[in-house]
């Protein structure tokens, strides 16, 4: 799996969580992070890149885009490339989202890119037309996180301002649309308070997995010994292991450090 940084750790934990004899390749691309900002072409490209490097070099059986601004750029593109399943983290998303809701208001958060995309909106009209949908782009996030800054009066007065439009809008379900977001999950809670149910599609991407290897040759079965976790980084490798640990847990030990053609 991949993303632009720290975020996707939430989907590596319910994996190891629930998969726990899979071995699992982990690449945080935090040498050309955050990917929101940037235009959906460039992380295309950067999704592509990372894509082969996995499929070819790693020899991957299974591919999940754990970031929302790639998937939206392009995961289609992504599964028409390679040979191997690919999934992304926006449907299993938005399946949550229906099921959490009880009046059918809903809101869904992300970078600007996974919100400018309409990917969320265009999935929410296909599997869950009947919600009433209010996006949100919260640019700031994810540099707290990679930050390790969760739970600072900064992050906190940014969130006020950022999720007012889902206080408006009376949202009873929160879609945290970027896999950094639920280590924010503690502040985004504080602002929009304890009736509204956030929503995490780390879980259900996780379940997503299990479904499309259970009973497949391509699960690994436990009598083969313990599973194997390799993580990955583009950028210094000392500080994704120290805050990665942090925020994944103890399976995170060593990382290798990846490098990109000039």
């Amino acid at each position: 799996m991949f993303d632009s940084g720290f975020g996707g750790l939430t989907v590596a934990r319910a994996l190891i969580d629930l998969l726990p004899h899979e071995h699992l390749v982990y690449l945080g691309d935090t040498g050309r992070y955050p990917y929101g900002p940037r235009t959906l072409d460039e992380v295309r490209g950067f999704a592509e890149q990372i894509t082969d490097r996995l499929v070819h070099e790693h020899r991957v059986k299974l591919l999940i885009v754990a970031c929302n601004t790639a998937a939206a750029a392009g995961l289609g593109h992504l599964q028409a490339r390679v040979d191997v399943p690919v999934l992304g983290v926006i449907e299993p998303g938005v399946r949550s989202l229906a099921r959490a809701t009880h009046d059918g208001r809903v809101g869904v958060i992300g970078t600007v890119g996974t919100i400018g995309s309409g990917a969320y909106q265009g999935t929410v009209a296909a599997l869950a037309p009947e919600l009433q949908l209010t996006c949100a782009a919260c640019p700031g996030f994810v540099e707290f996180v990679e930050r390790g800054e969760t739970r600072s009066d900064q992050v906190t007065v940014l969130a006020e301002r950022l999720l007012a439009p889902m206080r408006d809008a009376k949202v009873d379900a929160l879609l945290l649309g970027c896999t950094h977001y639920p280590f924010l999950a503690r502040t985004i809670s504080d602002v929009m308070g304890r009736d509204v149910v956030l929503v995490d599609s780390a879980d259900e991407t996780a379940f997503e997995v299990r479904a499309r290897l259970e009973g497949s040759e391509l699960a690994r079965s436990a009598a083969l010994g313990p599973a194997q976790h390799r993580w990955l980084s583009s950028g210094e490798v000392e500080t994704f292991r120290r805050l990665g640990q942090r925020l994944l847990g103890p399976e995170l030990d060593a990382v290798e450090a990846v490098v990109w053609p000039a």
